[in-house]
């Protein structure tokens, strides 16, 4: 925690009408103004009224930065604290298979509820096995845990997480009428060109894809952690360059979302045009990307956290983002990339 002042007892701010006091203004002053009688209720300071926020409850106040998970942004609409939330603990999903083959989707195979696919595990040994030097490395598959009562607690996970932020499953790019068209996902408007998946690579993402839809899931388990929230570990040692997951959500134009307040948007393709750039939003539809958390840019150890990068793609003429390991990954090892790998501008000075 960034904070070390003596934490103290926060006094009550001072009353007013409901609705009287705002959470924001346009003017610094008038900000400083509205905030000078409230306090953090976690770190006991009344700095950075433009960080404060009021519960809609109990009026008291507590800094973005301070609550648990953190808030990197004002929420929309009424907010209360965690002592006025009419939240519940988070209810895990139920460990049934038939409930999570629903859930996922998943394709109905006898095969691939028993055991791997021996297709796949031929094709990892291949893959795994060549000598290739640096600048020709592939991409590799992510390699499922072989007990399939394993693989459906990790489903069971991931479908806990959705079913929490009330986000619907879905493992591809997604179009909505009134949001940008698929035709507008065109690579020839990155500003700088976009680096073209080789042939290998796009055969080794289409098959992580074609095991996900039978079952065979990437060995990765979501967790909650009551400072990050919903994170990611490895159930399974991972290897450097494996494919993590493609990042999916709602495609939208970036000046649509300008003044969102997600803090899971994705940047997806940089246009020359600033018109034309666009965006992930995962909010309402989405995998396990949006589980994997970010790291402190701000602080010397941050970036030694980091074991995935995110890169983006031309495949087969659409923009696409994966997340791939950017190094050995121990089981049990929490995930972590830079959400500032393109930009640098998500706030991230408050990140554990």
């Amino acid at each position: 925690m960034a904070l070390l002042r003596k934490r103290t007892q926060a006094p009550k701010p001072v009353s007013t009408k409901p609705g009287s006091r705002k959470r924001s203004k346009s003017k610094r002053e008038e900000v400083e103004e509205d905030y000078s009688d409230v306090y953090c209720e976690k770190c006991g300071s009344g700095q950075y009224p433009a960080e404060l926020l009021l519960c809609d409850k109990c009026d008291r106040g507590y800094h973005l930065f301070c609550l648990r998970p953190i808030l990197v942004a004002v929420p929309k609409g009424r907010w209360f604290c965690p002592s006025c939330s009419i939240k519940k603990n988070v209810t895990n999903f139920c460990l049934v298979q038939t409930k999570i083959v629903d859930f996922f989707r998943i394709q109905r195979c006898s095969q691939s509820a028993e055991k791997l696919s021996p297709d796949c595990r031929k094709k990892r040994r291949r893959t795994s096995g060549l000598v290739m030097s640096k600048k020709s490395r592939r991409l590799l598959p992510f390699t499922p845990s072989e007990d399939p009562a394993r693989r459906l607690e990790q489903m069971a996970s991931l479908a806990t997480a959705l079913t929490a932020t009330g986000t619907e499953f879905s493992n591809e790019l997604t179009y909505v009428e009134g949001m940008a068209p698929r035709s507008a996902n065109s690579p020839a408007h990155e500003r700088d060109g976009m680096q073209v998946m080789s042939k290998d690579d796009t055969e080794t993402l289409n098959l992580c894809k074609n095991m996900m839809e039978r079952g065979e899931w990437p060995p990765l388990m979501v967790v909650f952690d009551p400072r990050e929230g919903f994170t990611v570990e490895a159930d399974r040692n991972i290897r450097d360059l494996t494919i993590i997951t493609e990042y999916v959500g709602d495609v939208d134009y970036l000046k649509n979302r300008e003044q969102d307040d997600g803090d899971s948007i994705m940047t997806l393709l940089c246009a020359a045009d600033p018109s034309k750039s666009l965006v992930i939003c995962p909010d309402k539809r989405s995998n396990i990307a949006r589980f994997i958390n970010g790291i402190n840019n701000h602080i010397p150890g941050g970036k030694k956290k980091q074991n995935v990068k995110c890169v983006r793609f031309d495949v087969n003429g659409e923009c696409k983002v994966l997340l791939i390991a950017s190094r050995d990954i121990r089981k049990g090892e929490r995930l972590y990339y830079d959400y500032n790998g393109y930009e640098n501008e998500y706030p991230t000075e408050h990140f554990v």
